[in-house]
């Protein structure tokens, strides 16, 4: 028994010492080392029944460097108790995405608005001369009067600084699909803009910033309006581009929308401004009252836009002028050939994949693209060459 007492007591030493240090650590109790494993986790401990709140938020620390991540610790809890605020509705808000569209918003309130609201735009200037190529483009496919990859691939062959759209639908109509459609058949950096939440919508895309764009009221349709949009391009004087999309229901009826356009350009458009109006006119003939009536805006004059072989029918059926560019007096003496690789066209191009040659010239165009399944329109397009 000796040797095993006589061991006791050589360890008794120790274990006093050890009890000292725990009792030691146990006064310790939140000091500022137990907080540096996690600032949650401390968090929710600190508010545990047991521990002591005085010790835990006390201002003055030991280390103050090495306490800050504990003594902050309450904001992660604040941030969490904040977090409904994200989805408050101004950051849904479409002004929050308005930058990334276009510029000019793909769903602008704008669009809505009866009169023009100016959005400021820091582009520089660019000089003159510069040309600008204007189309006409209903060049939808398929079964849902959308944009599909052969409409991109006429708009892409035929390069427009702006394009006059009908039927301005891709995909789900998410700003996301329209971007990447615009940039895929433009390029990037095009400005939009597009009327929502109607079914077959009109449209401007443009090379030139969108300063305004908005509009006007079809009287004789429900399910698309007039949009148009004031765009900056080089040189002192803006441009009105207006893309229309009128009925196929009769002359009668086209001759009353031409009226309400004329009405809305006389009293919207400042004299010293270009314009030009286009898109879809559903005319029969180029002699139809409506074009009579939107010549009081715009220059209807021929000679009018053709195809290699001079046929300006634009119909799936090359039998009726349905798609028009229309300048007016201004800017009509500014017009200029359009040219196709080395080909040259005094009066503009209608664009009929079918018969063109060399389709090299208006690659990624293919052959089949003006055949394609309702395809019921030809892309057209003019040139104006701006000098002052």
């Amino acid at each position: 028994m000796y040797p095993r007492v006589a061991g006791r007591l050589r360890r008794l030493p120790w274990i006093a010492l050890g009890l000292a240090v725990a009792a030691s650590c146990g006064d310790n109790r939140g000091a500022p080392i137990d907080a540096g494993d996690g600032g949650v986790i401390d968090a929710d401990l600190r508010d545990a029944p047991d521990r002591d709140a005085a010790d835990t938020d006390a201002p003055a620390t030991d280390a103050p460097d090495l306490d800050a991540p504990a003594t902050d610790a309450p904001d992660l809890d604040a941030v969490a108790a904040d977090a409904p605020d994200l989805d408050a509705p101004d950051l849904d808000a479409p002004d929050v995405d308005a930058p990334d569209v276009d510029a000019a918003p793909i769903d602008a309130p704008d669009l809505d608005a009866p009169a023009i609201d100016a959005i400021p735009i820091d582009a520089p200037e660019l000089p003159l001369p510069v040309t600008l190529r204007v189309m006409a483009s209903n060049l939808t496919s398929g079964n849902f009067q959308a944009y599909e990859a052969p409409g991109a691939r006429l708009i892409d062959g035929l390069d427009p600084d702006i394009a006059l759209m009908q039927e301005f639908n891709v995909g789900g109509n998410t700003p996301a699909e329209v971007r990447a459609f615009v940039d895929q058949a433009f390029g990037p950096g095009f400005y939009i803009s597009r009327e929502a939440g109607v079914q077959i919508p009109n449209g401007v895309v443009s090379r030139y910033p969108i300063v305004a764009d908005g509009r006007w009221d079809d009287p004789q349709v429900g399910n698309r309006e007039f949009v148009f949009a004031r765009i900056d391009i080089p040189g002192p004087r803006d441009l009105w581009a207006v893309s229309v999309h009128l009925l196929t229901s009769g002359a009668g009826v086209r001759n009353s929308e031409a009226t309400a356009l004329a009405q809305y350009v006389t009293a919207n458009v400042p004299p010293g401004d270009f314009l030009v109006i286009g898109g879809d006119f559903n005319t029969d003939t180029r002699s139809e009252a409506c074009i009579g009536t939107i010549g009081a805006v715009v220059d209807t004059a021929a000679p009018h836009p053709a195809d290699q072989a001079g046929d300006g029918d634009t119909n799936a059926g090359r039998t009726k002028p349905y798609d028009w560019v229309l300048p007016d007096a201004d800017l009509r003496p500014y017009q200029t050939a359009v040219a196709v690789g080395t080909l040259s066209y005094p009066d503009g191009l209608v664009l009929d994949t079918r018969v063109y040659t060399p389709l090299a010239d208006v690659a990624p165009a293919m052959l089949t693209d003006s055949a394609a399944s309702n395809m019921q329109h030809m892309g057209v397009i003019k040139a104006f060459t701006i000098t002052e």
